[in-house]
């Protein structure tokens, strides 16, 4: 009776082991706290704050695309200008706005687990309002390949999410980790060829920013949305190494550093 009692109440019993319902029911728990913790004290600590987050990525793809246009950029490949440069700029962006948006959560959640879930849910919301802006404006943005297109934005989400775990917790032990990503995000963004169209550039040149992982997300999602778009450098094997490789890394290091976090 006194077991039966400890299972309902959600307190170990008497064996010590918590029934695996209570247990996701107490980690879904914190997981709720830490996202609503989060959204209010990085947003104008307001519970509504959150939806500015979708639009710092498609205001920052809207003043892009707007000065191409005003400068007579054209596409590079294709006909249609807009489309091509959206295409380079949705995975490096996710990219980096998730990874840096990662970066503080733990020092902003100190004595709590950090979750990506809301800015990953803010990324997909820009995405959806980007696809709609892209319709209003005459381009079709549906991809040639929509299964590649979305294996690239889940490798590029894993690669954002491990980045973001390893950035966030040397940032909770060194807090100016934080700020020095934040300024080599801009040089990522530049090498990735999302803003710049880099196949113009010498090979050797080419070859080099290759290593780039972001400049591997931008071959993959353009060569997914145009057929015989030519990606010689394209290693997506590379890419989903990157991905697996920072999110094992960066589980390890939130799992083996905890102590040093928390203090």
């Amino acid at each position: 009776m006194q077991r039966q009692t400890s299972s309902v109440t959600g307190q170990p019993s008497l064996s010590g082991k918590v029934p695996i319902r209570v247990a996701l029911k107490r980690q879904w728990h914190v997981m709720h706290a830490v996202i609503l913790r989060d959204i209010r004290s990085r947003y104008f600590n307001h519970g509504l704050g959150f939806l500015v987050a979708p639009l710092f990525p498609v205001a920052h793809v809207g003043v892009l695309l707007a000065i191409y246009s005003f400068t007579g950029r054209s596409a590079t490949f294709g006909d249609d200008m807009i489309l091509f440069f959206a295409t380079g700029l949705m995975p490096v962006l996710t990219l980096t706005y998730v990874s840096r948006f990662m970066s503080s959560s733990i020092v902003a959640n100190k004595n709590m687990l950090s979750f990506p879930a809301v800015h990953l849910m803010a990324i997909v919301i820009s995405v959806i309002i980007l696809v709609m802006i892209l319709l209003s404006l005459g381009t079709n943005p549906f991809p040639y390949r929509p299964e590649q297109a979305l294996m690239c934005m889940a490798v590029t989400a894993m690669l954002a999410v491990g980045v973001g775990i390893i950035i966030s917790v040397i940032s909770a032990i060194a807090p100016t980790t934080s700020m020095i990503y934040a300024l080599f995000t801009v040089l990522i963004y530049l090498s990735s060829g999302g803003p710049i169209y880099l196949d113009t550039y010498p090979e050797e040149v080419v070859y080099l920013l290759s290593f780039n992982p972001a400049f591997q997300c931008v071959s993959w999602m353009r060569q997914a949305y145009y057929q015989g778009y030519s990606a010689p450098f394209l290693d997506k094997t590379y890419l989903f190494l990157w991905g697996a490789s920072t999110m094992a890394v960066g589980l390890l290091m939130e799992r083996t550093l905890r102590k040093y976090v928390l203090q």
